[in-house]
């Protein structure tokens, strides 16, 4: 059978091992397995999208309210934007990749850092568009720009935080940089850990409205999968202005999200105690990751999200680290398909964090190599 020439060479995203597959795997009790792997909300979802999931389960056999009316209310009073400038879809990489479809081409470019979230690029190359890589571990954005005035892409993605590194630039400089992007030209800011960073650092967050605003060549994508903790029901957006959302609209198929989906998103919302809650905890735990790092000669990267990234170097081998920690039921992110001697983890619960500390103590004493 003959398909498509552009899918021959098209990778597949990985993501993290699901518990399923451990149990499988090593027989592990799902109750002593620890996911550490998907920046996942350790504490769940706000008791109040649980509730609204549950008085809503009987409309399943219904079709979506295909207009989303409720939750775009709900978002529209949050970030003060008109609904003409939303779409919302399964996920934040849907609205991803409605974007490429609307704007790229065989042959055409997008421009994205080297170590950044993976599925920008394979949604490029779905459209027979290559990939243009600012070189480094963390973004530059000045080599970003001699990259954009040689190559003159179509897309520039810009990740903040960036996943899976879980630096951030400031919000400023994503600005100044904009300023110098010609009109024609997407500039895709991929916000979905933004609450995270606007948490920890005023100086990180990203006002989506007023960016919108003052650049009619910005989307902006948000997500419910990790501070508001719905990432099992595929709900994202993206903003940006009514003629980018317009041509979006137009790749969009009739109820990409689900009932129960849009239920819980608009519940999780209003929950503002459960989302502090969630950022507080966050922030208190990734201080132990990072004492934890220090003590043990391990790199770290300050992190402005759910998850922290441990550079290995000189130390052991990430991949068989994580295998190692896959055995005891721990699942991590191991970063060696990011050309990275590194692991990703997850900020746990206090639980589970304990184990991995003293999972990787073991390993490490006892010549992890």
């Amino acid at each position: 059978m003959k398909f498509n020439p552009v899918i021959e060479h098209l990778k597949t995203y990985e993501p993290g091992k699901p518990i399923e597959l451990v149990v499988r795997e090593f027989g592990i009790d799902p109750s002593d397995i620890v996911k550490l792997a998907s920046n996942e909300n350790p504490f769940g979802c706000s008791p109040k999208a649980i509730e609204s999931v549950k008085d809503a389960a009987h409309l399943m056999y219904r079709y979506p309210d295909d207009t989303m009316m409720a939750l775009k209310e709900g978002l529209c009073d949050r970030f003060g934007i008109l609904g003409e400038q939303l779409i919302i879809g399964a996920g934040s990489d849907q609205v991803i990749e409605f974007a490429c479809h609307a704007k790229l081409y065989g042959g055409a470019k997008i421009l994205q850092n080297e170590i950044t979230f993976a599925m920008y690029q394979i949604y490029a190359a779905q459209c027979g568009a290559s990939v243009i890589k600012s070189p480094g571990m963390l973004h530059d954005l000045d080599s970003m720009y001699e990259l954009y005035l040689e190559h003159e892409p179509e897309i520039i993605f810009i990740c903040a935080p960036n996943n899976p590194t879980g630096d951030c630039l400031d919000a400023v400089d994503i600005e100044n940089f904009i300023e110098r992007i010609d009109n024609n030209t997407l500039v895709i800011v991929d916000g979905a850990y933004q609450e995270y960073a606007a948490y920890k650092e005023s100086k990180k967050r990203i006002d989506p409205a007023a960016l919108v605003e003052k650049f009619d060549n910005v989307l902006y994508l948000g997500t419910f999968s990790k501070a508001y903790g719905l990432g099992g029901m595929r709900v994202g957006y993206g903003i940006s202005s009514k003629e980018i959302i317009r041509a979006l609209y137009k790749l969009r198929s009739p109820f990409n999200v689900t009932t129960l989906s849009l239920v819980a998103a608009r519940a999780a919302l209003e929950d503002d105690a459960f989302v502090q809650m969630t950022l507080k905890e966050c922030f208190e735990q990734m201080k132990r990751f990072e004492d934890f790092a220090r003590g043990h000669g391990i790199g770290v990267i300050e992190s402005y999200t759910n998850f922290i990234t441990y550079l290995l170097k000189g130390i052991t081998d990430s991949t068989v680290l994580s295998d190692a920690l896959l055995r005891q039921g721990i699942i991590v992110r191991d970063l060696k398909g990011y050309g990275l001697n590194a692991i990703r983890i997850t900020i746990g619960r206090a639980e589970e964090n304990d184990r991995f500390f003293s999972a990787v103590d073991n390993l490490l004493e006892n010549g992890a190599q």
